[in-house]
């Protein structure tokens, strides 16, 4: 059994569900990583970075290693699915959080130390450049300004004066976009359990081998929400997002039907749900 480094402490949970996957992959076959590499054809720096969780690997390299490793890939490609968001999300996070650089040179700054010496007839352009943005935001100021005093607006008529609380303020115009409404609700599920033919059915979805893990969402996730909850297993609300207590009910259904514990719902965990 190898002795693995520690994750990154920062590492989302769902990414690193996925590496302590592939880890305990790799340790029960006991290949090295030199034997998993010439495997799977990606090389050994690749996967002592895929597995230390320094990078993400491609769809392709799990499936190669589950081939190696002769395991079923379905639970893997959709460990591989959840936490290839999780990590999308994450750098998209990392990047929107990013400080901007400052520039090196303030904007119109003309000195001769910030910029370095430049000849006569390029200091003569950068002035013009610069007295002729400086007398169009001067007009445009002046443009403002006659128009708040005046009360109008350039484009629209001036709009009309309504008394609000005995003072006057101006009418909503009628023009102005309206207001942003609310994002929609998230759509209601209604569990209708019914039997058919020896299996339980909720009315949401008839699948038997749909794969849902945390993360995913819609009526196929409400009707194991359902099932659950049939079974006397709380998934939290029937909402049809898969999220952290349904993700604990349904490893509490495997426990109880002596399926592998790993939160993922796949056909043997339907099948014990719809028993």
């Amino acid at each position: 059994m190898s002795r693995w480094a520690a994750l990154p402490a920062e590492l989302d949970p769902r990414v690193r569900q996925l590496v302590v996957r592939l880890r305990r992959l790799k340790d029960h076959s006991g290949l090295s990583l030199r034997q998993l590499a010439a495997r799977t054809g990606y090389s050994q720096k690749s996967w002592e970075r895929y597995l230390g969780g320094r990078s993400l690997p491609p769809r392709e390299a799990v499936e190669a290693l589950a081939r190696a490793v002769d395991e079923e890939p379905t639970r893997l490609l959709a460990l591989h699915e959840v936490a290839a968001e999780a990590w999308r999300t994450g750098r998209r996070e990392a990047t929107a959080g990013a400080p901007e650089q400052e520039p090196l040179v303030a904007p119109g700054s003309l000195s001769a130390e910030a910029t370095g010496p430049r000849s006569p007839g390029r200091s003569l352009r950068v002035a013009l450049v610069a007295g002729a943005v400086a007398l169009v935001l001067a007009l445009s100021t002046a443009v403002l300004l006659v128009v708040r005093l005046s009360g109008g607006d350039p484009a629209q008529p001036a709009s009309p004066l309504v008394a609000t609380g005995g003072q006057s303020s101006p009418a909503v115009s009628a023009s102005r976009p309206p207001s942003v409404s609310a994002s929609p609700p998230a759509p209601a599920y209604t569990c209708r359990p019914e039997r058919v033919d020896g299996r339980w059915y909720a009315g949401l979805s008839r699948t038997r081998d749909a794969i849902l893990a945390n993360g995913h969402a819609g009526p196929e996730v409400a009707e194991a929400q359902c099932l659950l909850r049939r079974a006397g297993i709380s998934p939290g609300a029937v909402d049809g997002i898969f999220g952290p207590v349904t993700e604990r009910a349904v490893r509490q259904v495997q426990r109880r039907a002596g399926l592998v514990v790993d939160g993922i719902i796949g056909p043997h965990t339907w099948k014990a749900l719809r028993q």
